[in-house]
Order: structure tokens, then C-alpha cells, then sequence
């Protein structure tokens, strides 16, 4: 059996903040823009929240060296360009929920998502139900540093 390591845990609920970059956002009253380029803590993933139809997803838009190799050796040659969110509606409490996939691991999780701000979310990810659970909060990248992301090999 393969352990969870703490940082695999970290990226799965890093992706899980996806959720509440929802176009369906800006529909709800007091919603701030949630599509955009967003960035975990770490930043050594910046993913890109946008409108996928029926719900939405994300994609991998930048990865630093570290987080590649991370998902290489789960099994995900090609960390950028990899959609990480799917499905993700929103809820009658504000918060998103959706699957989130954590290239490490190779496994998809359940993974929610509350806007605090414009520029910030909390992303919440639990491997087993609502056991064995971690919170992020993620940034908005805004500007140049989205141009970076999406030209960065």
C-alpha cells in the first residue's frame, strides 16, 4: 500500500479550491469574478478556473520543476495542460463541489471551494469522506504573471 504523504494531501486540497472559480459564481448575488489564473500557497501550481459547459473546471497552466516530477511519479507525465477540476457546481451555502484530481496519487478526490474575496478562496480537499481533510487558501494571479504562466514551458 502506498502512504499519503503530507504534501500529496497538500496538492489534493490545493486543487480542490478550484470549485468556487465557477462562472456560476458571478451569477450569485455578492460573488466576486471567480475565473481566472489562481495560485496555491506554494505557488507551484497556478491553475486556470473557467467555464467547461455544464459545470466547471481547471487546468494546469504553469507548475514549477518540483510539482512536475511530483505528478510524474504518480503517473502524469504532463503536469501542465492536465485538467485538475471537473464537475464543479455550486451549492446553496456559496461553497462549490466537484472532483478534483491530485496527479500524485493518480486518484480523484471530492473537493470543495468558498470565495473569501476577489482575490482569495478556500479550497478543502479530504481523502476519505470527511476524514483526513486540509484547507488552502489560494491567490488570484493577476496580470503579467498570467502571461508568465501560460508562456512558461
Amino acid at each position: 500500500m502506498r502512504s499519503v504523504k503530507f504534501p500529496i494531501l497538500a496538492l489534493a486540497v490545493t486543487v480542490a479550491f478550484a470549485p468556487a472559480l465557477s462562472a456560476k459564481a458571478d451569477a450569485l448575488p455578492g460573488k466576486p469574478p471567480v475565473f481566472g489564473v489562481w495560485r496555491n500557497p506554494k505557488n507551484s501550481v497556478h491553475l486556470e478556473i473557467k467555464d467547461c459547459g455544464a459545470a466547471t473546471c481547471g487546468y494546469v497552466v504553469w507548475a514549477n520543476a518540483t510539482a512536475q516530477a511530483d505528478a510524474r511519479k504518480g503517473g502524469s507525465p504532463n503536469l501542465v495542460g492536465l485538467q485538475l477540476l471537473r464537475d464543479f457546481v455550486p451549492e446553496k451555502n456559496g461553497a462549490w463541489r466537484g472532483k478534483v484530481f491530485v496527479p500524485d496519487l493518480n486518484m480523484t478526490f471530492s473537493g470543495t471551494a468558498q470565495v473569501l474575496d476577489p482575490d482569495r478562496l478556500r479550497a478543502k480537499g479530504c481523502v476519505l469522506a470527511s476524514i483526513f481533510c486540509k484547507s488552502q487558501i489560494w491567490t488570484r494571479v493577476e496580470g503579467n504573471a498570467v502571461m508568465a504562466s501560460r508562456s512558461a514551458p
